[in-house]
């Protein structure tokens, strides 16, 4: 059985969306296990692989990336539905729903670095709200939020910065170069 070019593409894209999912999750994974000096921040390494997955191939890879991300890690936490869930959930929703935008509108003007530091603002307001419906009904939640937002916003952009990093390097990489081979056709692994 052979596979045309475009069924290798979509062969490769699921491969590498799978490589994404596994490493978002360990990184996740290592994350939560890890001391935090500010108890629920996190420098959030694993959303550098959802927004390669945004730039590198479209929004619906980049919603595959987190949403797996944030539940397969929590059932290796062992912490599904519980607040931490709800917290990451939130935050993970609420960024992709602004970053998709943002790139699709600011498209190279913006980059990986400006949406990558909206969405981890976006991250943390939507963590603060859920946190104040669930965790603390105290208006004293809320004068920690600059802090928040400020290391929220350092983090986007190093989380964006190594994201534009990857990307150079991906894009320089045979696989995602567009180089073809002497074939129009591929040999293709049984379905």
């Amino acid at each position: 059985m052979t596979c045309s070019a475009a069924e290798l593409e979509k062969i490769r894209r699921d491969i590498f969306l799978a490589l994404f999912i596994a490493l978002a999750v360990l990184i996740h994974t290592l994350e939560a296990l890890l001391p935090s000096p500010i108890m629920g921040l996190r420098p959030g390494f694993a959303n550098i692989l959802s927004l390669t997955a945004l730039f590198l191939y479209d929004a619906a890879a980049a919603w595959t990336v987190t949403l797996a991300r944030i539940l397969i890690g929590s059932l290796l936490l062992g912490n599904l539905f519980s607040p931490g869930f709800l917290l990451s959930l939130a935050g993970g929703v609420t960024a992709l729903a602004i970053m998709t935008p943002a790139k699709a509108l600011g498209g190279p003007a913006i980059g990986p670095v400006g949406v990558s530091a909206l969405g981890a603002v976006g991250h943390i307001c939507a963590q603060l709200v859920v946190a104040s419906w669930l965790l603390m009904r105290h208006a004293g939640l809320w004068h920690l939020a600059p802090a928040f937002l400020s290391a929220a916003l350092i983090t986007g952009i190093i989380n964006g910065l190594a994201t534009a990093i990857l990307l150079e390097n991906l894009r320089h990489h045979p696989v995602f170069g567009g180089q073809k081979t002497s074939s129009d056709t591929f040999f293709c692994p049984n379905r």
